[in-house]
C-alpha cells in the first residue's frame, strides 16, 4: 500500500547471498558505489530440516526457529532492473539475531515489530499484517528448490522504509538501526562507510 502497488498474486522471491550475513552489533557498510542505503525490519524463519514440496499445513515440521533480520537494501542498485538480487546482496546487508528462538516458543503470526533509526520510530506493525507468512513462503519456495537446514527466509517489511519518505531518508555512517520483534529480541547495528581497503583480488 505504501508503494502504491497491488498485492502480488504470488510472492516476490529474491536471493541474498551468504556474504550479506552479519550478527548483532556488527557494522552495516554503506557501499562506495551508492548513498541510497535503506533498512527493512523483518521476521526471518530458519529451516531446521531438509525438505522439498512441503504442504503449508506441514510447514511447522521443517521450521527450526525464528529471529530478527534487517533486509538492508541499496535502492538504486535494486532498481537497475527487474531482478532485485544485486541491490539486496552487498556485503554486510543482512544483519541477523540477536538469537534464535525455537519454533515452539513463539507464535509467528502475532508479533509486534518496530524499526528505529537513531531512536526515531520508522516502522511499526505486527506480523499478522504480513501478506504471506512463513508457512506460505515455505510451501511456495519448496516447490522450486530443496530447503536445507540453516536456510533463512525473510518474510517482508512493513511501511516506513526510507526511500518512500518525502524526501527519501537514507542511512548514513554513524546511524544506528534498531529492529525489535517482541519475543525475538532486539537487533542493533551501526552504519559505517565501506572500508577503503576492501578492494582485493584473490591470488
Amino acid at each position: 500500500a505504501e508503494a502504491g502497488l497491488p498485492v502480488p498474486e504470488t510472492p516476490t522471491i529474491f536471493a541474498k547471498y551468504p556474504n550479506t550475513i552479519v550478527g548483532p552489533r556488527d557494522p552495516i557498510q554503506r557501499p562506495r558505489v551508492s548513498t541510497e542505503l535503506d533498512y527493512e525490519g523483518e521476521l526471518a524463519v530458519v529451516i531446521g530440516r531438509r525438505c522439498r514440496h512441503v504442504p503449508r499445513e506441514r510447514a511447522d515440521e521443517v521450521i527450526g526457529g525464528y529471529f530478527v533480520l534487517n533486509d538492508v537494501t541499496v535502492r538504486d542498485w535494486q532498481k537497475m532492473n527487474s531482478q532485485w538480487t544485486m541491490g539486496k546482496s552487498f556485503d554486510t546487508h543482512a544483519p541477523t539475531g540477536p538469537w534464535l528462538t525455537l519454533a515452539g516458543d513463539v507464535d509467528p503470526g502475532d508479533l509486534p515489530l518496530r524499526t528505529l533509526v537513531n531512536g526515531e520510530l520508522r516502522q511499526r506493525s505486527n506480523t499478522r499484517e504480513l501478506v504471506r507468512g512463513p508457512h506460505d513462503l515455505i510451501a511456495f519456495i519448496s516447490q522450486a528448490c530443496t530447503l536445507e537446514p540453516g536456510d533463512i527466509i525473510a518474510t517482508g517489511t512493513p511501511g516506513g522504509v526510507g526511500f518512500l519518505m518525502d524526501p527519501p531518508r537514507y542511512l548514513a555512517p554513524g546511524d544506528e538501526v534498531r529492529v525489535e520483534i517482541d519475543g525475538l529480541g532486539v537487533l542493533i547495528n551501526r552504519v559505517v562507510d565501506e572500508p577503503a581497503n576492501s578492494g582485493h583480488i584473490a591470488r
